[in-house]
């Protein structure tokens, strides 16, 4: 049975404010439970998650926020944006809505990379998470595929790219990306530009591509966190993918002890809007498998 969709002009009225460092951030909140952090991906915003918002709320406190320069949120011109700033917003989010208990993630694309960082950080005792779900991502910079615009905003003529980038430039990069036969809408496509070009956004974007040289210098600290092993983590990977299909996932498995891995056949970049049941069900079955207390062995 398809999962309700939240229409994008409701995800907008449901939001909150907070400000982060003089700038206005737009987040979401609602549901009870242990917390689960959900966090976007590039070039997109929080409205990713919509489809799975509702479900997850039945089980959780959820919380997720359009990061610095995304989505309704402030996209200052003169600002440069890192993924380390990103996961300050974050850890200044969950101490806003006085989150105190171990912190859940779901991750997706740029968010794994501060997802990562998080994981790091609970190593380091700035943080406490309690488990990690990457969807598709460059979890390494190695395996990392980007498309040809991402490869044209990290050149000299960024600048004018991103101010030149139109919703039919989004358009033809997304047909890239999703799979065969579960491309996003014309509707869908409206309200994902609509996210892109809020505040301005392509004027930034050369600078928001920034994330890709940064993924680099952090390496090695992240796949030491991802391979301590104390944090559960499971990757729910769109397989067919271009930029962190499959051969991130082997990668993944070359790296991470105990790699615990779901491929989605057919499904590309985007899991959480073109298979949400199967996302859904993965991240579902991921959390029960270590939420049950363990079996009590009678002694004769």
């Amino acid at each position: 049975m398809p999962l309700a969709e939240i229409p994008l002009c409701v995800w907008r009225k449901r939001s909150q404010t907070f400000v982060f460092r003089g700038q206005t951030i737009r987040y979401w909140t609602t549901g009870q439970g242990e917390p689960l952090l959900l966090i976007h991906g590039f070039p997109t915003a929080s409205w990713d998650w919509h489809y799975l918002w509702q479900p997850l709320a039945q089980r959780y406190r959820m919380i997720a926020c359009d990061m610095l320069g995304f989505g309704d949120s402030a996209k200052p011109a003169n600002h440069r944006y890192s993924l380390l700033e990103q996961a300050d917003l974050q850890q200044a989010l969950l101490a806003h809505l006085q989150v105190e208990q171990p912190v859940h993630i779901l991750a997706h694309d740029y968010g794994d990379s501060v997802a990562q960082e998080l994981l790091a950080r609970h190593y380091e005792d700035k943080i406490e998470v309690a488990s990690c779900v990457f969807l598709n991502g460059g979890l390494f910079p190695e395996t990392h595929r980007p498309v040809l615009m991402q490869k044209l905003l990290l050149s000299p003529l960024g600048w004018m790219i991103g101010r030149a980038f139109t919703r039919d430039a989004l358009v033809k990069s997304f047909r890239q990306i999703f799979g065969p036969q579960t491309g996003p809408t014309e509707s869908e496509l409206d309200d994902f530009w609509s996210l892109v070009d809020s505040h301005h956004g392509p004027r930034i974007m050369h600078k928001l591509i920034n994330y890709i040289p940064e993924r680099r210098v952090q390496r090695d600290r992240w796949v030491a966190a991802m391979q301590r092993g104390e944090v559960p983590m499971r990757v729910i990977d769109g397989e067919v993918d271009p930029i962190s299909g499959a051969h991130m996932v082997e990668r993944y498995r070359e790296l991470v002890p105990d790699a615990d891995t779901v491929l989605l056949p057919n499904i590309g970049h985007y899991p959480q809007i073109e298979a949400p049941v199967q996302v859904l069900k993965h991240y579902l079955a991921f959390r029960e498998r270590f939420a049950l207390p363990p079996r009590k062995v009678a002694c004769s």
